[in-house]
């Protein structure tokens, strides 16, 4: 990927490039889609850190999906950036895109593209065209779901990160009702907002993060835009506030190449494992990585608890030994270490605590900290 330009210079050129395409094409029976889709990218090469690489580490080999694609602006520039082919998926509710989709189609042919254009209702059957994305960038749409939580969710299951825009409130329209901080959502009325009653639920800032969380993912980065947050309301021009939201999943499938090594029991209910006082793993990686952060996420029964207060957990990554961190709570946890730098191929991580606890009435394993395997893998290697 060519990282002379920001993802913002490089979308600003592609925006005019297809805004020259599409005056040069005009529909005769109908519309293009009349707001501009690429302002967001400000936004996500803000959480990059202006790092257009790491947007190619995001989305890894797996293909690009584009919720609410409109005329398909978004997937079409993220289909551009690649040095090696980027495969996007575009789908939208053709009775409620504003051209039934026609503006994809079009500059699809325009531009010669590969992406795949598919027509899917997210709030009755949300069957996606794939089983698994690297990135799904999710801008505008959460209002217009009537069900924003089984979408949310559904997207969990198939992606690994994801990218998502959508207006926040934290008053009401007569700004009597103050509900920033509170974890609530305001449903409008068929005409209040825009005059468009596809429009639905507005989610305070609490609310969002909370439907986030609930539905499968791990927020990374979150920033707002436009009028202020803290007075935000749901239907005025004024008041229009977007947040922004860059989040991993905690449902997706494995990556290929995650292996457990020494220290680890045997599976209990189908999906927990108590590991030894020292225990490994290892993970192939790709694509070199800057930087990265070691993330393992554990819990340590309220039992458990009582019989060892405290105890540290440190971690080494081929070798390299990592931050000591204590843990004096029951609950769920995560020990998060940065990494100075990886390169391609299969890595280990070795990590160890300071004490572990022998098994209660007879059982005599050793026992260290109990790891959920029911979703994502527990222990992750990618850019903070």
């Amino acid at each position: 990927m060519v990282q002379d330009k920001s993802l913002r210079a490089r979308a600003n050129d592609f925006h005019e490039k297809l805004a020259a395409l599409k005056n040069a094409n005009p529909f005769e029976d109908r519309r293009w889609y009349p707001w501009p889709s690429l302002g967001s990218m400000d936004t996500l090469d803000e959480f990059l850190g202006g790092d257009v690489a790491k947007l190619q580490r995001l989305i890894g080999d797996l293909p690009v999906l584009d919720v609410g694609c409109g005329d398909g602006d978004a997937a079409f520039f993220l289909e551009s950036l690649g040095d090696r082919p980027i495969r996007v998926d575009c789908i939208d509710y053709a009775p409620t895109n504003y051209n039934w989709l026609a503006g994809a189609r079009k500059l699809k042919q325009l531009l010669g593209s590969n992406a795949g254009i598919y027509e899917v209702d997210l709030d009755r059957r949300p069957e996606l065209p794939a089983s698994r994305y690297g990135l799904t960038l999710m801008l505008g749409v959460l209002y217009h779901l009537k069900n924003p939580f089984l979408a949310l969710e559904t997207l969990a299951r198939a992606t690994q990160h994801i990218f998502l825009g959508t207006r926040i409130a934290a008053r009401t329209p007569e700004g009597d009702l103050d509900f920033r901080t509170l974890p609530l959502a305001y449903l409008v009325d068929e005409d209040e907002l825009n005059h468009d009653a596809t429009n639905y639920w507005i989610f305070s800032e609490a609310g969002l993060k909370r439907l986030m969380r609930r539905a499968g993912w791990e927020v990374r980065h979150y920033a707002t835009v436009g009028a202020d947050a803290s007075s935000a309301d749901p239907v005025t021009a004024e008041g229009d506030a977007r947040a922004y939201v860059l989040a991993d999943s905690r449902f997706s499938e494995a990556p290929d190449g995650f292996h457990l090594e020494g220290g680890w029991h045997e599976l209990e209910f189908d999906s927990w494992r108590w590991t030894e006082r020292c225990f490994s793993v290892s993970l192939h990686l790709n694509a070199p990585l800057a930087r990265p952060v070691l993330r393992f996420r554990f819990h340590v029964p309220k039992e458990a608890y009582e019989r060892r207060r405290q105890f540290m957990l440190t971690a080494c990554v081929n070798g390299r030994r990592l931050r000591q961190s204590v843990f004096d709570t029951p609950g769920e946890h995560e020990y998060r270490a940065e990494i100075s730098s990886l390169q391609p191929g299969t890595i280990q991580i070795d990590f160890e605590l300071d004490r572990a606890m022998s098994g209660a009435g007879g059982d005599e394993r050793e026992l260290g900290v109990l790891v959920n395997f029911s979703g994502p893998p527990p222990i992750s290697v990618a850019l903070g």
